[in-house]
């Protein structure tokens, strides 16, 4: 009977976690590849439109313009979700945010969907900047709402499945891109309206499941609730995490939630804030976007087929999918800051190699090969730890008043650098040739280093011993305090 009663609450969190996760990050990881494949279709279809408004067709130049807004409208979109979710995860909470955030994804889709009929190559753009919002709201407040509905035992593995929803978004986004399917000349509206299909899933199945437990108790001060949701997620015998929670509630008295810029100024979080910066900032920097953008034509010049590129690309995502996979099986047992250290020393290891292949691919005929085998193997090495990892960050460095807050400051990070790369990228290229790496190999080394000397190890603790360990690092001389009762948690955590 405990054997079955397990299983029914395992399965709660698995579906809580696919919930949250196909209407989540995976649409961040879906729409960021599906604009790859109708790439010349939809500047085609700028062309036309301009020539049909003013009789004129459109300089190379001016669509190359208009494709650049297109392609940069969805980090800039990002950007405002970012600093919208601290606010909707507080006044709606973790669960109903995700479903509002549906909102944004419907729009587009309508916005895609109508785009050549009405011959309005502004409803892409519009839509671009829409599913950008929605990612951004998304890839915040989905790892908050599974960090906090999680065991301490299995919190990592958890967040890491907002990790593997990203790869899977990218996979598919490339499997449905592909010309026999979504990614012919006629067909590309309805690839970029599929972006409504997850966004469906989640509204159908979202609502059935609880609530973040942590939210309900100290944010909202709903007991009842909170121990509704602890039962379909764990069972009744699970009290010491009530406790726990109860132990946060009560040191709430007479505190506020802290706000994006405040958290730079607060003595008491210097570690947990450079971590955050530093790590957070790398993951746009470490390269690996990079590859993606570069990999094509490494392909080509390991002599595959211009026609089966398209087939070579879908297996670097499906690298990333399957690297994730085996860090969420791995991290409550390696660690955080093993698989951080390992992953970024792995591809300094892969970009060096990668570096001078390009070096020295004229005079080797076997060197365009090593090159390939090297993309496949960052990508292997990016996913093992910092594309997984990264994302708990915030969720375990940070108690609840300044969670959300938190999750802002590295939601804003993230979409700049990721702006910044693929605007600064091509500029790299031309000026840097065969060395274009050396930056991000120092990016990736210096990460290493830093996770090694100053983050701590997470894993298998609660929130509050986390706290505890921050406060003696942040600390060191009054670490015996006798003052100090635990981290500032606070009944409402409105910005």
């Amino acid at each position: 009977m405990r054997g079955l009663q397990r299983l029914v609450q395992g399965r709660i969190l698995l579906l809580t976690i696919c919930a949250a996760g196909i209407g989540g990050t995976f649409q961040f990881g879906y729409n960021l590849s599906i604009i790859n494949a109708p790439t010349l279709h939809i500047q085609e279809f700028t062309n036309e439109t301009w020539q049909m408004r003013t009789g004129r067709p459109l300089p190379d130049h001016l669509v190359l313009l208009v494709w650049s807004l297109i392609i940069s409208l969805y980090p800039l979109g990002g950007l405002l979700g970012a600093l919208l979710a601290g606010p909707l995860a507080i006044k709606l909470g973790r669960k109903k945010s995700l479903l509002v955030n549906n909102i944004f994804v419907v729009a587009a889709a309508t916005l895609f969907g109508f785009s050549r009929r009405a011959g309005s190559f502004e409803m892409i753009m519009l839509g671009r900047l829409l599913v950008g919002v929605s990612a951004g709201v998304s890839m915040n407040v989905q790892p908050m709402y599974l960090g906090e509905s999680a065991p301490k035992e299995l919190r990592g593995a958890v967040a890491m499945t907002s990790a593997i929803f990203t790869a899977l978004g990218i996979v598919m986004g490339q499997v449905v891109g592909l010309r026999e399917l979504l990614g012919g000349p006629q067909a590309w509206p309805l690839l970029l309206a599929s972006c409504l299909v997850p966004g469906l899933l989640q509204l159908a199945s979202l609502p059935l499941l609880p609530e973040s437990p942590r939210y309900l108790l100290i944010d909202r001060g709903d007991s009842e609730a909170c121990l509704a949701a602890l039962h379909r997620l764990r069972g009744p015998a699970d009290l010491g995490e009530l406790a726990e929670l109860e132990q946060e509630r009560i040191a709430c008295l007479g505190r506020r939630a802290q706000r994006p810029w405040e958290l730079f100024g607060n003595r008491a979080l210097r570690r947990q804030v450079a971590s955050l910066v530093v790590l957070g900032g790398a993951m746009e920097l470490c390269g690996n976007d990079a590859v993606y953008a570069y990999a094509s034509a490494v392909f080509l010049q390991a002599r595959i087929p211009p026609d089966k590129v398209q087939y070579a690309a879908i297996g670097t995502g499906g690298c990333e999918l399957l690297a994730v996979l085996v860090s969420c099986v791995v991290i409550e047992k390696v660690g955080r800051r093993m698989l951080l250290m390992g992953g970024y020393g792995l591809m300094t290891c892969w970009a060096s190699i990668f570096t001078a292949a390009l070096c020295l691919q004229s005079s080797f005929p076997w060197m365009p090969y090593l090159a390939m085998s090297c993309i496949f193997a960052f990508i292997l090495s990016f996913g093992i730890g910092p594309a997984g990892v990264t994302g708990i960050l915030a969720t375990e460095l940070f108690d609840q008043t300044t969670r959300p807050a938190a999750y802002m400051v590295c939601g804003v990070l993230m979409w700049t650098m990721l702006f910044v790369v693929g605007l600064g990228f091509p500029f790299i290229m031309e000026g840097l040739s065969h060395f274009l790496y050396v930056p991000f190999i120092c990016v990736c080394v210096c990460r290493a280093v830093y996770t090694g000397l100053f983050l701590p190890e997470t894993k298998g603790k609660t929130f509050l011993e986390i706290a505890e360990e921050l406060h003696r690092l942040n600390f060191p001389r009054w670490s015996q305090d006798p003052e100090w009762r635990g981290p500032g948690v606070i009944q409402a955590t409105e910005l």
